[in-house]
């Protein structure tokens, strides 16, 4: 390929700013290692600060053009004291979801080597697995920004869980086959579907279309668990699991749980994927105390950065994409095993640039 593959960069709000300037520097770097064309990205203005400034979310015409382009990265949105005039938050982010269909919201939950355990049992040193959230429906249908919660006066608002065939069938496939990639890098390639099958309708369907589809992929094995079972299970036995797929909400509640498990969420990187975009951002908040004071912990950005890489190695077919992806990995690896990356949200020493500086130095 010639041409430069574009990147909407929407920075954001609070230290979003700062971890999409860390992750750009590390991609571009790991991109000069591996021989590949460096991206041009075209940054979109968009979050509660702009909506502070102009009364808007996004700047106008932006979420038109970050579909037009070839991924989507950004840092975080929201800051406290911004809201609409209902209480909630600006999000931007929850519509160009809706509107692009990201249906996969991939988490990766992986502990590095002296990073932070929160678990006393050694096997907890081996945590490597994927929540798979569906990010376009379930309770997340009726997100204030979509307008579609049934208000009724001042006495009562109904949220509905909204769970199509079309889409869990999607998200379904997705699910197999990230556990089939996973299988032929050397993880069990286990599929669980977490639900509520037990209470509600619409989990029982979303448990259903999984069996209907599970006969296609004999390869991978499939479990089950009720959500709340498996919340308790992320405590007694994280190692055992490999791939879970669940509803939106329950998506959003496990996936904070499991990144606390390695370290916190300075850890927890996101991709959101579509048929035909991908939004790649650290699931993290934007952490306004902070911000440009050198202490937000880039990692979990910067990682979100090599998801971003994988998906246009997938999208293009240009391998190499995924050889900067993983020296970027390693990289982290590295870091934390030759304990040179210390990050300050862990009780370390080191900042935002000195974390990106270290990478820069390995990837040089």
């Amino acid at each position: 390929m010639t041409d430069k593959l574009r990147i909407a960069l929407i920075p954001g709000d609070g230290i979003g700013i700062d971890v999409s300037a860390a992750t750009v520097a590390v991609v571009d770097a790991a991109l000069a290692k591996t021989g590949c064309a460096p991206l041009s990205y075209e940054t979109i203005q968009a979050g509660a600060g702009y909506f502070k400034e102009t009364g808007h979310d996004i700047e106008p015409g932006g979420e038109t053009r970050a579909g037009e382009l070839d991924a989507i990265f950004l840092g975080a949105i929201g800051l406290p004291a911004v809201r609409h005039a209902d209480g909630t938050e600006i999000a931007p982010h929850l519509r160009l979801r809706d509107i692009y269909g990201l249906y996969a919201g991939v988490r990766p939950v992986k502990a590095y080597p002296n990073a932070p355990q929160r678990l006393a049992d050694p096997r907890a040193a081996g945590i490597d697995m994927v929540i798979l959230r569906e990010s376009t429906e379930g309770l997340f249908y009726s997100a204030a920004v979509h307008g579609r919660a049934d208000i009724r006066g001042d006495d009562e608002v109904r949220d509905t869980m909204r769970i199509t065939r079309a889409t869990t069938e999607k998200l379904h496939r997705f699910g197999f086959k990230l556990a089939e990639r996973r299988k032929a890098r050397g993880r069990p390639g286990k599929l669980t579907c977490v639900d509520k099958a037990n209470v509600f309708a619409s989990m029982a369907f979303f448990r259903k279309i999984f069996d209907e589809i599970a006969p296609n992929h004999p390869n991978i094995e499939t479990g089950y668990s009720y959500v709340d079972a498996m919340a308790l299970d992320l405590i007694r036995k994280p190692w055992e699991f490999d791939v879970m797929v669940m509803e939106n909400m329950f998506g959003d509640i496990l996936s904070d749980l499991a990144g606390g498990l390695v370290g916190g969420m300075g850890m927890a990187a996101c991709a959101e994927i579509g048929d035909e975009v991908g939004l790649f951002q650290p699931a993290h908040g934007s952490a306004p105390d902070i911000m440009g004071q050198d202490k937000a912990n880039p990692l979990a950005a910067i990682l979100s950065g090599a998801l971003m890489l994988d998906y246009l190695s997938e999208q293009t077919g240009n391998a190499t994409l995924t050889d900067a992806a993983e020296a970027i990995e390693n990289a982290v690896s590295a870091g934390f095993e030759a304990k040179t990356i210390r990050p300050m949200e862990f009780g370390g020493d080191m900042g935002t640039k000195a974390v990106t500086n270290d990478l820069l130095d390995r990837l040089a």
